[in-house]
């Protein structure tokens, strides 16, 4: 009986065993299928990356309740390439980041730094300052620091010598050496030709410096005038004037009437120093952009003006937003300092906007990040690959176009030397075939004459050449000989 009862202890005793261990690997089992379920979904499940930005056309622009733009489309692509999810949010104080009194950083880069961000992307100049704080990557836009005006704000009066815009300095300049060297050719021709000039003793010349002179501007203002031309050498000097005359006469009309149906005027303010000499039009740039701190930094006299002038005024002349900007130089007599990039955009979207030519402080937009952030690297390498493939350049043309670059294209400007270069070379090809002209004329007569006198023509040719050179000096010595000779 006692043994009976042992057993049947000791055989459930047993079982009992058998199933809890058979529990214990089923739940060690489940546990380890959960981790590796777990596993899977980490490695399944993309990072998501909070992204700041600020509201600026055509970077960020807010459209049926979703932001778009050219900083949007490059999110998305770096998105793709990366494979990241991300959240964008408007930065809280709508400023880009600039450092406070107190040493804190207000904008996107405050908000990278108090790690409420993880990036910023958007128009965000890389400096010096930003990147002693914050990571940059590789720029993807090159920019500068330039002037925007409005076009009549800028215009000015008609000067007193505005005839003189159709063409540039150095055409006119080219057109008083043409017109001296033209009429000396002129009168050397007519002294060399013996067709033109046969008895140099005896007759007058009709070509003298001063009617040479006379005969050239008549010529360019397409008047007869005379002495009129006999001898071949000097009617193929008139020929290439006249030909260089009627061309010249038919740019200039056509040119000065589109200068006039155009109405379009050379800027008065070309440049940053343009622009602190004059009083009229007010001046100033973004509270706490780069642009700003670009000028106090700077040791350029004229950029510290600039600054001097901003911060003295910095209530009434700095603006909060880039589309009060804009909107102030259209309606007052206001210029805007800042990123030239944004300017073309602004000019390009309203045509009677217009950029200065000058643009300093070459810099680039590039994307922020926390320090050490292992996002840096992949973002640069990844926008250079997107540079590289001309992404970003179909970025740049799908928010930058408009109609009025076209327009911008196509303003009248001043006939450069280039477009008139084949002229002067005609012209220069005349002269020169008219002094061959007149030498070969002059050596016909003088081996003839060397034929009678029994000399040598090159003794005839010599003699007749110093003779029509130094007529007064010759006609002297004859009087002394002669007077000699009564003597």
């Amino acid at each position: 009986m006692d043994k009976g009862l042992h057993f049947m202890l000791c055989v459930t005793a047993a079982m009992l065993l058998l199933r809890e261990s058979s529990q214990t690997g089923t739940r060690r089992k489940d546990e380890a299928v959960g981790k590796s379920s777990e596993l899977r979904g980490l490695e399944g499940g993309l990072p998501t990356l909070t992204v700041t930005t600020i509201l600026e056309d055509p970077y960020v622009m807010v459209r049926s309740a979703e932001l778009e733009g050219y900083c949007m489309d490059l999110l998305k692509a770096l998105a793709g390439m990366l494979h990241f999810s991300y959240r964008v949010k408007v930065v809280g104080d709508g400023q880009y980041g600039a450092v406070t009194s107190n040493g804190n950083w207000t904008g996107m880069i405050g908000e990278i730094l108090r790690k409420e961000a993880d990036i910023a992307v958007a128009p965000l100049t890389v400096t010096s300052a930003r990147e002693e704080v914050v990571s940059f990557t590789t720029p993807f836009l090159q920019t500068g620091i330039g002037i925007l005006l409005r076009k009549d704000t800028v215009s000015q009066e008609m000067s007193f010598f505005h005839f003189l815009a159709p063409f540039s300095k150095e055409i006119w300049t080219g057109l008083l050496f043409a017109y001296v060297l033209t009429c000396f050719c002129l009168f050397l021709v007519a002294r060399l030709s013996p067709c033109e000039w046969n008895e140099p003793k005896n007759e007058e010349n009709n070509f003298t410096f001063l009617n040479s002179l006379w005969f050239g501007a008549g010529s360019l203002t397409l008047q007869g005038v005379t002495p009129r031309p006999k001898a071949v050498s000097v009617r193929v000097v008139a020929a290439a004037w006249w030909l260089f005359t009627i061309a010249l006469l038919a740019a200039y009309i056509a040119n000065f009437t589109a200068l006039l149906s155009s109405g379009t005027e050379q800027l008065p303010i070309q440049t940053f120093e343009d622009l602190v000499k004059q009083r009229k039009i007010e001046f100033g740039t973004l509270e706490g952009s780069s642009t700003f701190y670009y000028f106090k930094n700077s040791k350029n006299p004229i950029h510290q003006m600039i600054y001097e002038y901003m911060d003295k005024r910095r209530d009434h002349v700095l603006v909060k937003t880039y589309q009060e900007a804009v909107q102030r130089v259209m309606e007052s007599n206001y210029a805007f300092i800042g990123e030239s990039i944004s300017q073309d955009l602004a000019a390009a979207r309203h045509c009677n906007l217009i950029r200065a030519p000058e643009v300093i402080g070459a810099r680039g937009f590039g994307i922020a990040a926390p320090q050490a952030s292992p996002w840096t690297k992949k973002l640069s390498i990844a926008v250079l690959k997107l540079r590289e493939s001309g992404d970003l350049d179909y970025l740049r043309n799908k928010w930058w176009e408009s109609s009025c670059l076209s327009q911008s294209r196509d303003r009248w400007s001043p006939l450069q030397p280039q477009a008139l270069g084949g002229l002067f070379l005609t012209l220069g090809v005349g002269l020169a075939l008219g002094v061959i002209a007149a030498v070969v004329e002059l050596s016909n007569k003088s081996r003839h004459a060397a034929g009678h006198l029994k000399k040598s023509c090159c003794s005839v040719f010599t003699e007749e050449m110093c003779t029509r050179l130094r007529i007064k000096e010759n006609t002297r010595q004859s009087q002394e000989t002669s007077g000699r000779a009564n003597a």
